[in-house]
């Protein structure tokens, strides 16, 4: 039977925040986005272990309880996310036909029903996939002159989140052959698709954003207030 484990690429700085601090360290009610994305993941009682991939010179400082569970190890990330993936596959103790869920650090409003549903499709089907939802937006292509060029088609439209969950093997065979061809993939998925692999579609939440700017660490706290209400409450106001 195959185990199930989990990648936090978390080495990045998030400079578009615009904040002194890196943006997985940014805090919500008592724990920062990194701990509530992963212990979103360690609440999965499947899961085998979770490795988180942190700057270098992270390693060495003092870490929360989340991130100090027996279930979680660190490891040195790299220059791009896909390094960073790269490092936390060679850190897992997994076999290749084991599956692996790759989570954003800055994600932390995952809910477990959309977590589950992924793994039971993915497991089910044998074909990995990624959680994602379609676009409700009308979308324009631009010029560089800020130009409107045309209009896209939506109705096949999807935007991508995570986790992206994939069998170990296939995952680190994909993740080289990316890098050897020197294709820039900013997600596990467009990897898997360059190297042939089927990917699937499994239907997400809003709820599920990635924090990027600023703002949305207010509409971060709104949903972390709708999905953890004990743990919230007891946290009082968010930082």
């Amino acid at each position: 039977m195959s185990d199930i484990w989990a990648v936090v690429p978390a080495a990045g700085s998030g400079s578009r925040m615009a904040q002194s601090q890196s943006k997985q360290y940014l805090p919500l009610y008592g724990r920062s986005l990194l701990d509530w994305s992963v212990a979103a993941l360690l609440d999965y009682a499947g899961l085998r272990g979770c490795v988180v991939a942190l700057p270098e010179g992270d390693l060495g400082r003092e870490h929360s309880a989340v991130l100090s569970d027996p279930r979680v190890q660190l490891c040195a990330g790299g220059a791009s996310r896909a390094d960073s993936v790269a490092a936390g596959l060679g850190a897992l103790p997994a076999r290749d036909e084991d599956w692996v869920l790759v989570h954003d650090a800055a994600r932390p409003c995952l809910g477990q029903a959309q977590l589950e549903a992924l793994i039971e499709t993915v497991t089910a089907s044998g074909v990995g996939g990624l959680l994602a939802t379609p676009v409700t937006d009308t979308l324009k292509r631009g010029s560089a002159e800020g130009r409107v060029t045309d209009t896209l088609d939506r109705d096949s439209i999807w935007s991508a989140q995570t986790p992206q969950m994939f069998q170990v093997g296939d995952l680190r065979t994909a993740l080289h052959q990316a890098a050897h061809r020197n294709l820039k993939v900013t997600d596990e998925a467009s990897a898997m698709e360059a190297a042939g692999f089927p990917v699937q579609l499994v239907r997400g939440a809003g709820s599920n954003l990635k924090v990027t700017y600023a703002p949305d660490m207010q509409l971060a706290a709104f949903w972390l207030k709708t999905l953890y209400p004990q743990l919230t409450d007891s946290a009082g106001k968010p930082s």
